[in-house]
């Protein structure tokens, strides 16, 4: 290793700085293209050799050099993913399978958070397209102008996750919350709910969830009975507090539909706290099935959203794009009620 850059450690190990492909193939034994092959095309190499080159990678510490190989086959193998927060887990499943999926294409994820702020998306996919990504998917459909026209000038996959509407910017894969409105207003009317309050955070897809809530209850004659907005991100606390807030402003509600399952938590136990009895002096709705809804005490009245799938789909679909094959505009992935104690 004369003719290399090295440094001694403490150990008195010699590594090599800033080691290049030629560096691993003079300890590989092996030549350079062997090196490259066996690193991005290891199925066409022989296993001896490829475990060769990976010995010897780990001996000097290379790194693979991602903008040589992007400006060589106009691929960034990255692909940016949008959510507009991590401080609540009903996005994990998604971002989990999306880059799961990616993953195993060779392609790596880049998350970016917007905090539900258009603003922020639109500072963020600037700084994102700035990177060169394969493909980009955000969660939602609601975007400033400016977003809209740097994603279509882009001209790379597009995806807007959880979430439908008429009008994508290219491809879109999700559920209606309109419908999911809908579906929880039919159930209560069915159970014979009628003083049906709502309490939920400043979320756009949740405001429109509570729009077709307020629909679907319209169509039987019925209105609702009161509506606490909440700051974000929901919480535990959030959910006892809006309860609170609620009873105070209209004392006979008999339901409380919430925009997210730890919302719901927080006002099952404000509801025992206070002795009333769940469902039978108030029904409480969550929407997300977290793992915990069938374990609350009664366990959850939910809405199921399969963000795994979502994001399977949503990666494929890049995936897809980015082959050359045909992809659906519209991708409706749909939602399941699960009714459970608390109705």
């Amino acid at each position: 290793m004369s003719d290399l850059r090295t440094l001694r450690t403490n150990t008195g190990e010699m590594q090599v700085s800033g080691a290049t492909l030629a560096d691993v193939a003079k300890i590989a034994g092996v030549s350079p293209i062997t090196v490259s092959r066996a690193l991005n095309q290891p199925h066409l190499v022989r296993p001896n050799t490829v475990a060769k080159v990976q010995a010897a990678v780990q001996q000097t510490g290379y790194v693979k050099n991602m903008m040589a190989g992007a400006l060589a086959s106009n691929r960034s193998r990255l692909v940016s993913l949008v959510l507009p927060t991590i401080s609540t887990p009903i996005f994990a499943d998604m971002v989990q399978a999306a880059s799961d999926h990616l993953t195993a294409a060779g392609y790596q994820v880049m998350l970016g958070l917007s905090s539900y702020e258009a603003w922020r998306e639109e500072v963020l996919v600037e700084t994102i397209l700035s990177r060169r990504p394969d493909g980009v998917i955000l969660t939602g459909s609601l975007h400033t102008d400016s977003t809209r026209r740097r994603l279509q000038a882009a001209q790379v996959p597009v995806v807007e996750a959880w979430d439908l509407t008429p009008s994508p910017i290219d491809m879109m894969v999700g559920f209606s919350h309109e419908e999911v409105g809908h579906a929880i207003a039919q159930h209560l009317l069915e159970q014979g709910y009628k003083r049906i309050a709502i309490l939920a955070v400043e979320d756009p897809r949740a405001a429109r969830r509570n729009q077709g809530l307020q629909a679907g209850l319209a169509k039987h004659g019925v209105q609702v009975a009161a509506v606490q907005m909440m700051p974000l991100p929901s919480t535990f606390a959030l959910g006892r507090d809006g309860l609170s807030l609620l009873l105070e402003r209209c004392a006979d509600v008999d339901a409380v539909v919430c925009s997210s399952d730890t919302l719901a938590h927080g006002v099952l136990t404000e509801a025992i706290a206070r002795g009333l009895s769940v469902p039978g002096q108030l029904a409480v709705v969550g929407f997300g099935d977290l793992n915990f809804a069938a374990r609350t005490y009664p366990p959850l009245s939910t809405v199921r959203v399969d963000g795994a799938n979502i994001g399977r789909v949503a990666a494929q679909a890049i995936l897809d794009r980015l082959d050359g094959k045909a992809v659906a505009g519209l991708t409706d992935t749909g939602f399941q009620f699960i009714q459970r104690g608390s109705t």
